[in-house]
Parts: structure tokens; C-alpha cells; sequence
């Protein structure tokens, strides 16, 4: 079953995140994963507002969580670490 791989974000340092970004999305896609949302517009209903929300879609739950073990993904991650405050979870869809 196909899996989403959802961020919400608040990023505190532009620069760093630029270079976690570069580097995440070849990553992403090395697994399978590829781009549905990526920032733009959102309504916040419940819970903490954090206004950079993306959403990746993966052949599984388990291709998403190789994605975010891998070194790959793991050097992109350490410019993420302290340029940003995150919330990150995959969801396996009823697709």
C-alpha cells in the first residue's frame, strides 16, 4: 500500500534549510518517493500552526522509512536539525 510522508515546519534558519532541501529531494526520490505538496496555501483547523507543510507519496510505508534512514537522507537531515522546528510521520493510505 502507497504511504505519505508528512512534514509541518517551521524553519528558523533560510540558509540551512536551503541546503537540507537541495539534498532531501533527490533522496525522496532515490526511494520511490515523490512530491504532492510542498509549501503553498493551507488552513490551519487544529493543533500547532506551523506554515511549511509537505507531503511526499511513497510506494510504502516501508520505502518511506528506508528513505529516512538512509545516509542519504541522513546528511540532507543534518541541516535540518537545527535550522527548523518539525513534526514528521508517514501514514500508509487506503489507496
Amino acid at each position: 500500500m502507497p504511504a505519505l510522508w508528512i512534514a509541518h515546519v517551521n524553519v528558523t534558519d533560510e540558509e540551512a534549510y536551503g541546503k537540507y532541501a537541495k539534498l532531501a529531494g533527490p533522496a525522496i526520490e532515490k526511494h520511490g518517493g515523490y512530491f504532492i505538496a510542498r509549501g503553498g496555501r493551507y488552513v490551519q483547523l487544529e493543533g500547532n500552526d506551523r506554515p511549511r507543510n509537505v507531503v511526499a507519496k511513497f510506494p510504502s510505508v516501508e520505502a518511506a522509512e528506508a528513505c529516512y534512514h538512509s545516509p542519504e537522507y541522513q546528511e540532507a537531515l543534518d541541516h535540518a536539525r537545527d535550522a527548523s522546528e518539525r513534526d514528521l510521520l508517514i501514514v500508509e493510505t487506503s489507496e
